[in-house]
């Protein structure tokens, strides 16, 4: 039979982090959230905070100095992770698997600071024509002698501003295949103060503090021991980071969820209405049965996706079902939240409308909704 208790273990972490963000992280929200941005002073704190919890890197390798959580247990981190805002919750760094692939003196440099704390990343794949689409990336690096020029545009890429590498996926020329040539992928490894980066903040109405950025890069120079992996296949590490990144992020989305339904839930016993709480009137009630039936449903498909990731036998499919069905269910959530709260939801001085605005972006980054059904569509037509 399957056993869908967590264990001892999980139980703590769930527990530990939960602590971690209700007093040390939920009680910025406002001042984030009024600011527009995470200042450097308090994102170095709440860093140094979780450093000293040892929460910082739990999803990297024991011998790293990470906590060494499998991705079971780190979709239950993610879970308690996602009951405060992403700017927040990113000083519990949860640095990317991809640096695993560090070799040689890039480890020293990149990957161990980074467990450690002391250096911090960001991904940056899109662009301002490559979204959904992300092999018509137009950033190239360009050989000379030993190094690399790199030129091009990262459009909507996260964290930038508390970043101090960028992981960049780039072409560095063609293959011919028997299709025709198509590109070839190289991931560098770029420190963020080179000449020729500039960074620019663009502004949206969701996650703030998290802020998307817009990285230009004119004649950036490399060297060529700064490559991650192989040339030629740097698309492999982006592939690799994507799926389990879906997972994560559908336990992202079960976690605000959680949050949103136990407000809604509350708001739905105190608050009084011809005579009564709200929450006796079947308008209300069944909207928070149906709330708690499609988390539970968003979490049960994020622990199997996560379960097959730990036994290397996760399908693109499987991430693609976990973050789309996830990613939405906390948009509906959220949606209904704000219609039990009636004219409060939408204002100001509660969370909510804050929470509504923020789900919105789930069913963008990450592969959109509709990349998604494409993907799951293609996948059940091929047979699997």
């Amino acid at each position: 039979m399957i056993d869908f208790a967590l264990t001892e273990e999980q139980e703590l972490v769930a527990a530990t982090v939960r602590h971690f963000v209700e007093r040390e992280l939920r009680p910025h929200e406002e001042e984030v959230e009024q600011l527009g941005r995470l200042s450097p002073e308090l994102a170095g704190k709440l860093k140094q905070k979780a450093i000293d919890a040892g929460l910082y890197a739990l999803n990297m390798p024991a011998e790293l100095g990470g906590g060494g959580l499998d991705y079971v247990t780190s979709s239950v981190a993610e879970l308690e992770l996602a009951r405060t805002s992403w700017a927040l919750n990113s000083c519990v760094a949860r640095p990317t698997h991809i640096l695993l692939a560090c070799a040689g003196a890039q480890r020293e440099r990149f990957l161990i600071p980074t467990v450690r704390g002391e250096r911090s990343e960001c991904f940056a794949l899109t662009e301002p024509g490559a979204g959904s689409d992300a092999r018509s990336i137009q950033t190239r690096a360009e050989p000379d002698g030993s190094d690399w020029v790199i030129n091009g545009t990262k459009q909507f890429i996260s964290h930038v501003d508390h970043a101090d590498y960028i992981i960049l996926v780039t072409i560095t020329g063609e293959d011919e295949t028997p299709r025709g040539p198509r590109p070839r992928f190289t991931t560098f490894l770029v420190d963020k103060d080179l000449p020729g980066i500039e960074v620019t903040p663009v502004g949206a109405v969701s996650a703030r503090g998290y802020n998307a950025h817009l990285i230009g890069l004119t004649d950036v120079r490399v060297e060529g021991d700064c490559i991650l992996g192989e040339e030629g296949k740097g698309f492999d590490f982006a592939t690799e980071w994507l799926y389990a990144s879906r997972v994560m992020m559908a336990a992202h989305c079960a976690g605000r969820a959680r949050l949103v339904l136990e407000l809604a839930a509350d708001w739905a016993r105190t608050r009084h209405q011809f005579g009564r709480p709200i929450g006796e009137f079947q308008g209300v009630s069944f909207k928070l049965a149906d709330m708690e039936t499609e988390i539970r449903a968003a979490w049960l498909l994020t622990m199997q996706a996560a379960w097959k990731l730990d036994r290397g036998t996760l399908e693109p499919l499987d991430a693609s079902i976990a973050k789309l069905y996830a990613s939405e269910m906390v948009g509906r959530v959220t949606d209904e939240a704000v219609q039990i709260f009636g004219g409060m939801g939408v204002s100001t001085e509660l969370p909510i409308e804050r929470y509504w605005r923020d789900a919105r972006v789930e069913r963008i980054w990450e592969g959109t909704s509709e990349i998604h059904r494409d993907l799951i569509g293609r996948a059940i037509l091929r047979g699997r």
